[in-house]
């Protein structure tokens, strides 16, 4: 008789919000069009910017340097007569960087002593500001080490002794940012897409009256809220499949893993969504304090998921925080899978800890959802 409710219960809440183009473009369209925007948006990739340089010098040798920095579209020059200008330029957020050449620079390593460069960086964006200043003095420390090579072939004398450093970059060969931050906007997806309408739909069958007439019908608690909450675990693994394709084909992100290692993991994500979903709804009356409640949510788990920030990066004090958040592991799961061809034994840990803390957090709100209907 329980599976009989439970099948009518799950085949109303599918009818409601298949009937509601609201509710199925929030589950559908929505997650899509956050995927391509954030995949488009998020570029960490350090190119086009805008550089201002002035040449006191006018030597062959400067102008050599200059060309060479704007050739592979990393920098893009704009070409000034004074220093008061790039510094403007800088205040006014115009450009990023200012290159100074000064007098004598040609002079200076045509005799072989030190030449120096002044880099000026506009440090606000300190994630553009590293990488830009740092592209540019590994420019620099190339073109001193083969200017010098050349003076000593000149003289007559054999190469300096160098160490030349061959990485071989594994998984990302060409560092598109994009593969690095394609999974974790999935698990952020999911996250917001599930929890908030876990806790709205149910928020909303309280704020209607309607929880009461569902009260009534000779059903049990536990087996109300396995029904609200399943189809949207449907929708949820729906999502998440609309999400992989959508990051292939658009993002190239690959699949070198397991489909079925992506799933298992998914499952034990939603359980955790969903789990914290149905905690918000037990502390809300209406549907706007369900929203705020679940955005209180979300948010720091964001950001305390290594989704865009790496979680050793973060103070000592909050990182023990991180040990609690399902999107930490489930972001941790899905790079290793897609990106690194990860099997089953290699995210046990992850994905074990993930399904202990989906587990917990669906007990405490079942346990509040009992108490509350009871």
């Amino acid at each position: 008789m329980s599976l009989v409710t439970l099948f009518a219960l799950i085949r109303k809440e599918f009818l409601q919000a298949l009937r509601d183009k609201r509710m199925m473009a929030m589950l559908l369209a929505v997650p899509v069009i956050q995927l391509v925007l954030f995949g488009y948006a998020a570029n960490l990739e350090i190119q086009h910017i805008e550089t201002v340089v002035v040449d006191l010098d006018g030597s062959a040798e400067s102008r050599s340097l200059i060309e060479g920095l704007g050739a592979d579209g990393t920098y893009r020059l704009l070409p000034a007569s004074d220093v008061s200008y790039a510094q403007d330029q800088l205040v006014r957020g115009l450009a990023s960087l200012a290159v100074i050449v000064p007098r004598e620079f040609g002079r200076d390593l045509d005799a072989g002593r030190a030449a120096s460069v002044q880099v000026l960086v506009d440090g606000s964006d300190p994630s553009r500001a590293i990488g830009a200043s740092g592209a540019v003095e590994q420019y620099v420390t190339q073109l001193g080490l083969r200017a010098e090579a050349e003076r000593l072939a000149q003289a007559g004398l054999g190469p300096i002794a160098t160490i030349r450093l061959e990485p071989r970059l594994l998984y990302n060969p060409a560092l598109k940012s994009r593969r690095f931050m394609v999974p974790g906007t999935a698990a952020s997806i999911l996250l917001i897409i599930t929890t908030i309408v876990t806790a709205m739909g149910l928020a909303r069958e309280r704020e209607v009256g309607t929880m009461e007439q569902l009260l009534v019908t000779p059903m049990s608690p536990l087996v109300l809220m396995i029904g609200k909450m399943l189809p949207y675990a449907v929708f949820g693994f729906i999502d998440e499949g609309i999400i992989l394709v959508v990051g292939n084909l658009l993002f190239d992100v690959p699949l070198r893993g397991s489909v079925l290692v992506i799933l298992v993991a998914s499952l034990a994500y939603l359980i955790a969504t969903l789990g914290l979903g149905l905690l918000v709804s037990t502390a809300s009356r209406t549907q706007q304090q369900a929203l705020m409640g679940g955005f209180f949510v979300i948010l720091p788990a964001m950001l305390l998921s290594g989704f865009m920030t790496p979680i050793d990066a973060m103070p000592a004090w909050i990182r023990p925080l991180t040990w609690l958040n399902p999107m930490r592991y489930f972001v941790e799961i899905v790079r290793s899978v897609l990106l690194r061809g990860a099997s089953l034994v290699e995210v046990m840990r992850p994905l074990v800890i993930l399904l202990a803390i989906g587990f917990a957090v669906m007990a405490v709100a079942t346990l509040r959802f009992r108490k509350q209907l009871l």
